[in-house]
């Protein structure tokens, strides 16, 4: 079945379990599920019970379509997210974008945990992200292009919406937030990072890097989204010493910043 076929048959499935029509779509990453309680939930579906959608795999990821409201916007909210070192295709990954384009999503937000090649970064900062840098080995968009679903060259120049990263900055601010900016770096994973290549990807113009992201925000783009993403900084990967680095440490320091970025999405999406 082609891919405007398969958004259209999931969009079908779930607007029949749904009454409302999100306005905006949020995706979390590792460690990060706990976002989910900023929702007033209305509804929830599992992966399992949707068509077409695939599974997540990994440990920090939850495995559930959440609707409800935070404030008086109505959101869809995804409880664990797709990777392409899973084995998934691009195409499966970025699924979930399509269908709530195909619901009514005009906003995609999204969080990651990643690793920091900023000194000026520590651990448990956030980051808004304000461009990135697509080192994917596959593209999303590659292949046969459905003019319904996007332009075959869309454009890339402001990836990321400035309108949100101002007012979030400003939230940051009001809520005594120290948040930082920065270029995030997409890799394939899952391994992490060696300590010349995050040098490398500093110096190439990276402030953080991680195995997620980057395809979403090209589909959302493609879509003609307005997207706002964040990052949390999980590790230092510039260090005069070597520091070992495992997923359990990068769990741990995205559950403590949660609570933080909880706070600037929520306010982020009553503001709209």
């Amino acid at each position: 079945m082609e891919l405007f076929n398969r958004i259209e048959q999931t969009a079908a499935y779930i607007r029949g379990k749904i009454a409302a029509e999100p306005r905006v779509g949020i995706i979390l990453g590792s460690g990060l599920g706990d976002l989910t309680n900023i929702i007033e939930k209305t509804a929830t579906l599992s992966y399992t019970d949707i068509p077409n959608f695939p599974v997540s795999t990994v440990k920090g990821h939850g495995g559930e379509l959440v609707f409800g409201k935070i404030g008086q916007t109505d959101v869809v909210l995804m409880s664990g997210r797709f990777h392409y070192y899973e084995g998934y295709s691009m195409d499966k990954i970025t699924f979930p974008v399509r269908v709530m384009k195909a619901l009514g999503a005009e906003i995609l937000v999204l969080s990651n945990a990643a690793g920091g090649m900023n000194r000026d970064f520590k651990i448990g900062d956030l980051m808004i992200i304000t461009d990135h840098i697509n080192l994917f080995p596959e593209h999303p968009l590659r292949g046969p292009n459905d003019d319904r679903l996007g332009t075959r060259f869309p454009d890339m120049s402001k990836p990321y919406d400035n309108a949100l990263i101002e007012k979030a900055r400003s939230i940051a601010r009001e809520r005594g937030v120290d948040v930082k900016t920065g270029v995030y770096v997409g890799l394939q994973g899952p391994t992490f990072e060696t300590p010349a290549e995050y040098r490398w990807l500093h110096v190439i113009g990276g402030d953080a890097v991680g195995m997620s992201t980057v395809p979403e925000v090209i589909v959302a783009c493609h879509s003609g989204m307005r997207v706002f993403a964040l990052s949390v900084i999980t590790d230092i990967g510039i260090s005069d010493v070597p520091v070992v680095i495992t997923h359990e440490e990068v769990l741990e320091a995205a559950n403590a910043a949660a609570p933080v970025m909880a706070g600037i999405v929520e306010d982020l999406v009553r503001s709209l």
